[in-house]
Order: C-alpha cells, then sequence, then structure tokens
C-alpha cells in the first residue's frame, strides 16, 4: 500500500485517468474538476488508503449492446475511485503479468490482438484445422469473488490492500435510480477489471498448459486448436466441466462448439486453411451497419462533414484488418460506400434544375443532365446511373478526401 500510495504512482495514475477521459460516475464529479478535488483532499485520500479504511463508491451502471445481439453491462467508477484503481494497477501489473501464460494476450502490456491472431495462424499451419470456441456467459457478471479474492491473497500479503480490492468488487451498482448490492461479478468499466480478469482465468491457462494445448486467450475469448472434431468435442466436454467447477464460470452452451476454423471467428477474423487470415462476416456486416449509420440520407450534415467521420471510422477499421487477405471484400465496400455518397450528394440537391446543374458542373452534357434529373427515378437508381458516376467519378472522391479502403489496406502491407 505504500507503494500505490507513493507520490510519483498517484501522480501517473492522474495522467493516465486523465488520457483515458471518460464519463463522470454517479457522484458527477468530471474529469476536470478531478485536479482542484485532489488538491483540497490528497491527505485525506492518501490516509484513508494506508489505514485500509478508504470506501469506494458504487458504480453507474449502463448497458450498451453487444455486436453479436444483446446487452452488455458496463460499471463506469467515480473518477476517484478510478485514480484508486489505476494506482493498485501499476502496482499490481508488473508483479502479475510476468507470471501470466505466454498464451494470454489481452489487455496486457505490450500484447495485442494481432499477436493473438498471429499465434493462431500458426497452429493453424501446423493441421490443426478444428478449432475449440469457448463462449463465458456474461464473464465479467459472472465472477465468483471469494475465489478471486482466494488468488488474490496468494501473491498479495497486505491485508490493507486486499479489503479495498473486496470493496471494489462489492462496490453497489447504481441503475434505473436504485443501487443493487453485488456478491459476483466485477463489471467492466474500471481500470482493475482487466487484470482480475487475467488473474482468474490463468487457472485456466495454467490448465491448458498442463493438458499441453495449443491455445490463444484473449480476455474471456478463449481458443483451443486441435486436429479431429473428436479431439476437439472431448476438450470442450472436459473443459466445460473444469470452468464449471473449478472456476464457477458458465459456459454457454449453444455458442461454444468444436468446429472447422472457416465455420468461427477468432477476435473479428475468420482463419483459413494454411494459417492465412480473413474478415469474419460478422465484421463485414458491422462494418457496413456502421457505414449505413453514418451515411444516412436525412442526417441533416453536409457531405464533407459526413467523409470526414466516415473517414475516422474506415481508416481504424482497415488498419485493425490490415493483416486479412481481404482485397475482393475491400473493393466491394468501396464500391458501395461512393454509391451511398452519391445518393446523398443528389438528395441534398432536391429538385431537378440543382441536380442538373450540379451534375453539368462535373462534365455531364446538359441533355443527359437534365435527362436524369427529371428522371423521376429513386434516389439509388438515380446514382448508379452514368452520368452520376461520371460526374462522381473516383477522383472526384479522390479531391473529396475519401479515404479508399482497398488503397489504405495496401498502403498498410510490408513493402
Amino acid at each position: 500500500m505504500e507503494r500505490i500510495c507513493d507520490r510519483d504512482n498517484l501522480n501517473r495514475a492522474y495522467r493516465k485517468v486523465k488520457a483515458n477521459k471518460g464519463a463522470p460516475g454517479v457522484d458527477g464529479m468530471t474529469l476536470d474538476d478531478l485536479a482542484a478535488w485532489i488538491a483540497t483532499h490528497k491527505d485525506t485520500l492518501i490516509a484513508s488508503l494506508l489505514e485500509g479504511r478508504y470506501q469506494p463508491q458504487p458504480v453507474r451502471g449502463v448497458q450498451i449492446p453487444k455486436p453479436g445481439g444483446g446487452m452488455r453491462q458496463l460499471g463506469i467508477p467515480t473518477v476517484v475511485d478510478r485514480l484508486v484503481q489505476q494506482a493498485i494497477l501499476q502496482v499490481l501489473e508488473p508483479l502479475f503479468d510476468p507470471t501470466f501464460s505466454n498464451s494470454s494476450y489481452g489487455f496486457r502490456p505490450g500484447r495485442s490482438a494481432h499477436q493473438a491472431l498471429a499465434a493462431a495462424q500458426q497452429y493453424v499451419a501446423e493441421g490443426r484445422l478444428i478449432v475449440v470456441d469457448m463462449d463465458l456467459e456474461k464473464f465479467f457478471d459472472r465472477v465468483n469473488h471469494d475465489i478471486l479474492m482466494g488468488r488474490l491473497a496468494r501473491r498479495v500479503p497486505d491485508k490493507r490492500l486486499l479489503r479495498i480490492i473486496r470493496r471494489f468488487l462489492e462496490a453497489g451498482l447504481m441503475q434505473d435510480g436504485a443501487c443493487l448490492a453485488r456478491q459476483e461479478g466485477t463489471p467492466q468499466g474500471g481500470p482493475l477489471s482487466p487484470l482480475l480478469a487475467n488473474l482468474l482465468l490463468d487457472d485456466l491457462d495454467r490448465e491448458l498448459e498442463r493438458r499441453g494445448h495449443k491455445f490463444c486467450r484473449y480476455a474471456d475469448d478463449c481458443n483451443i486448436y486441435v486436429r479431429t472434431k473428436a479431439a476437439g468435442e472431448r476438450v470442450l466436454a472436459s473443459l466445460t466441466t473444469f470452468l464449471e467447477t473449478h472456476l464457477r464460470l458458465r459456459v454457454n452452451r449453444d455458442k461454444s462448439a468444436a468446429a472447422y476454423i472457416l465455420d468461427r471467428k477468432f477476435l473479428g477474423h475468420r482463419l483459413l486453411p494454411g494459417g492465412k487470415l480473413g474478415v469474419a462476416p460478422q465484421s463485414l456486416a458491422r462494418a457496413r451497419q456502421k457505414v449505413r449509420e453514418l451515411t444516412k440520407r436525412n442526417r441533416g450534415v453536409s457531405l464533407r462533414r459526413m467523409v470526414t467521420e466516415l473517414n475516422s471510422f474506415l481508416t481504424g477499421w482497415v488498419t485493425y484488418y490490415r493483416h486479412a487477405q481481404c482485397r475482393s471484400h475491400l473493393e466491394r465496400l468501396d464500391e458501395w460506400i461512393r454509391h451511398r455518397l452519391r445518393c446523398v450528394q443528389l438528395k441534398q440537391r432536391k429538385r431537378a434544375k440543382p441536380i442538373s446543374d450540379f451534375l453539368i458542373s462535373c462534365g455531364v452534357p446538359r441533355y443527359l443532365a437534365w435527362i436524369l434529373a427529371n428522371s423521376g427515378k429513386g434516389w439509388w437508381r438515380m446514382a448508379g446511373s452514368p452520368p452520376a458516376q461520371h460526374a462522381m467519378s473516383i477522383d472526384w472522391f479522390h479531391r473529396l478526401g475519401l479515404v479508399f479502403l482497398t488503397q489504405r489496406h495496401a498502403d498498410l502491407q510490408p513493402s
């Protein structure tokens, strides 16, 4: 606890919390208010930590939609609680992380999703074409406090720290005006939750290593690679028993399976025979849905602003999938995006004369521009017509500054 309360550690924690931004907790205090609060209450805060008296406030419950359907429960701690959790994390992580499995990649310094995918590619290249895809049902909501605290107590001798971490785990969840007590779970949203999750699931990693399995785990997303379907089904059954009896975690039997690699996804990707990567169909569908939201014709924003927002999303998306073989998918996405933006540009002109004037200004012959503007076709058909494509050509989109997925993906490939 003395190391946690060290001035340099607390200052680093403050800078990290500020950099991470985030919404206020139940007390309404913002990150802008935190510096003034610390200046007044710093000594009281440190004393309460050193004496083991620190009492966290309830977390603010927020539910967000999950990509695959359903809702994910988030718990947003107050900014002061986030500061304390970050200070604890900075002391515990260097102690715990070196002891974790090399096959664990999620929420660890110096490790990433792409490293997990690279390891999975290697296992597939070796001929392990069956994947045991383990789905833990509401993992962060099901963490057993007693089991987790037992794992912590093995490594942390400071009773003051253990008491405070237990209070963080048991802090109430404020949602819809009511404060709900929590006997299990460590809601996502606090700096400490990922480390605690990795600590608990380290037991799973050790069991898999003891059995000699080849696996990749990213937080609660765990894939084990085997050579035959029969072996995969045996592994799935035995690991389900291990998780439910040893760690009191619940395996989602509907979403877990032992299947051929092409039938499952891992971290948004699909593994291909030979160890290559593709983009999972679900990921492509989510990308299209996001583009639909950004390019709605009734959004009431200028085309340039729409392109700026679209570029921000497309750049991050294609950068994440830079190692995937997906040129044909990206070409189709590029064409579809340009078609949608042509729709927006035409609809924003609304009437025949502004439409024809725009087309003429882009080099379309006058008679063709008027024929299209007065055609009475729907916006989608108009946008796909030769005059519209001539006016809003690929060069026109380049001048507008639109990110082209195929070009950006190619630029990201090693030379």
